[in-house]
């Protein structure tokens, strides 16, 4: 797909008006090595068409390549070449903005001095009157030390300023809620402990982001016990429930018992650690895993996991996830007749899927569908509508089971822009919590506005 490509650039094309000519650029482009997303046309004459064509690469040696071929397209010029990407990130992709206007001296005075006082006293006699009266009920820390960004690695908060910005503008956009990043320039753990400790007043909810194992583990426990609002760090739990969700789906279109098989996880990371626990939990089987670290194995067994291998899980697992970040770790004589492969490795992932399911396995899928974008936002939407202190195993699973359900036949998971979906998964949420005792007497389903 052209979407699992590195580069993204927009080519502006006048090609003269004559039969054959955009043909012949198109099959250049795909010569060269290049994908083609949208063609836009722009103006038409008698004598020649603009078009804006975006293409996708691997790097930018590739770009090149790819536009010196449609240089050399006969009666092709290239006019612009353009990064929509980086345009659409200047300046930021996201704001604070005022919910009302201040048109009027009236105005003025109900929403700054002096009739704001009136509300400060208020929440001074009572502070549970801050969740009606300021926006605390909706905003939440998106808290990153820039350590793992994507697989990126270690880059520093400020360069996963952007991923911060997306995940803000994914809660806002799916489910209402303000994310706001918060950069640490720090990577000691007593220290991001104690930051996010002192800013958590503002927040309803706290998803720590991007922050490497194993010290992913220590701040997100350590954070949690100290607050009463839900500490989540997403590249763990987030990846759990969806990649949980897919593996539900892949065993539903096999006719496969999750509770019967043997599962393995190759990768024991942050997401691949979560993705084990997870399944342990729900299924009550131990999971094999397999890591290249002896410090990660052993956290696993502790945490009821079994100590493994990549052979030996491709031979004796039943359903086999990965989450290495290494391309082609699984090859194609270790997949046994009927197993269940999910390689999640974005974007190269440990096998192809069609070359899994070319040696026999029952089903295959890679990375690009299993995006903890279909979780996040309902789960911190529904564990802040339910005034939850804290996010559950249990809402964990329901969110994880209401994905599988509503996962249309023949795909892997729902559409993760599907606003239904991240709805009912935050309903969901909220009712496990309501379910546990842990939630507010008087929570009401979110409604878009």
């Amino acid at each position: 797909m052209a979407w699992e490509r590195k580069l993204i650039r927009t080519v502006r094309v006048r090609n003269s008006q004559a039969r054959g000519v955009l043909a012949r650029l198109l099959t250049a482009i795909s010569d060269a090595g290049g994908d083609i997303g949208s063609i836009e046309m722009l103006t038409e004459t008698s004598q020649h068409v603009v078009r804006d064509i975006t293409i996708y690469a691997e790097n930018e040696a590739h770009v090149e390549r790819i536009l010196d071929a449609i240089r050399d397209n006969e009666s092709s010029r290239v006019i612009q070449v353009r990064d929509e990407v980086l345009e659409l990130h200047q300046k930021g992709k996201i704001a604070i903005r005022s919910r009302y206007p201040i048109d009027s001296m009236t105005t003025l005075r109900r929403v700054y001095t002096p009739g704001v006082a009136e509300v400060c006293r208020l929440i001074a006699a009572d502070p549970s009157m801050a969740w009606t009266y300021t926006s605390i009920s909706h905003m939440v820390a998106i808290v990153t030390d820039g350590t793992a960004v994507l697989g990126l690695g270690d880059i520093g908060s400020l360069a996963g300023m952007p991923v911060m910005e997306g995940k803000a503008m994914l809660m806002e956009t799916l489910v209402g809620l303000s994310g706001l990043p918060i950069l640490l320039d720090t990577k000691d753990t007593e220290e991001i402990i104690a930051a996010v400790k002192a800013i958590a007043p503002t927040f309803a909810a706290i998803q720590l982001e991007d922050i490497s194992a194993p010290r992913c583990f220590e701040i997100e426990e350590r954070l949690q016990a100290m607050l009463d609002i839900p500490v989540l760090h997403d590249d763990q739990h987030g990846t759990a429930v969806v990649s949980t969700a897919a593996v539900m789906v892949a065993a539903r279109e096999t006719g496969r018992d999750m509770n019967k098989a043997v599962i393995g996880q190759i990768g024991l990371g942050a997401a691949g650690n979560a993705i084990g626990k997870m399944l342990m939990r729900l299924t009550g089987n131990p999971v094999h895993g397999a890591d290249l670290s002896e410090e990660a194995l052993e956290r696993f067994e502790r945490e009821g996991g079994r100590k493994s291998n990549l052979k030996e899980i491709m031979a004796e697992c039943d359903i086999v996830i990965a989450t290495t970040g290494a391309p082609n770790l699984i090859k194609p004589e270790m997949v046994r007749k009927g197993q269940i492969i999910l390689a999640l490795s974005n974007p190269n992932p440990e096998i192809d899927p069609d070359l899994a399911l070319e040696r026999g396995a029952a089903f295959a899928a890679d990375g690009k569908s299993v995006n903890n974008v279909l979780g996040f936002p309902g789960i911190f939407r529904g564990a802040v509508d339910a005034h939850a202190p804290r996010i559950t195993h249990e809402m964990l699973v329901a969110a994880a089971e209401t994905i599988a359900a509503m996962t249309p036949p023949g795909e892997l998971v729902p559409n993760p822009l599907d606003k239904k979906v991240h709805h009912a998964v935050a309903r969901a949420v909220a009712e496990m919590a309501i379910k546990q005792g842990i939630a507010r007497a008087d929570y009401v389903p979110y409604v878009e506005e």
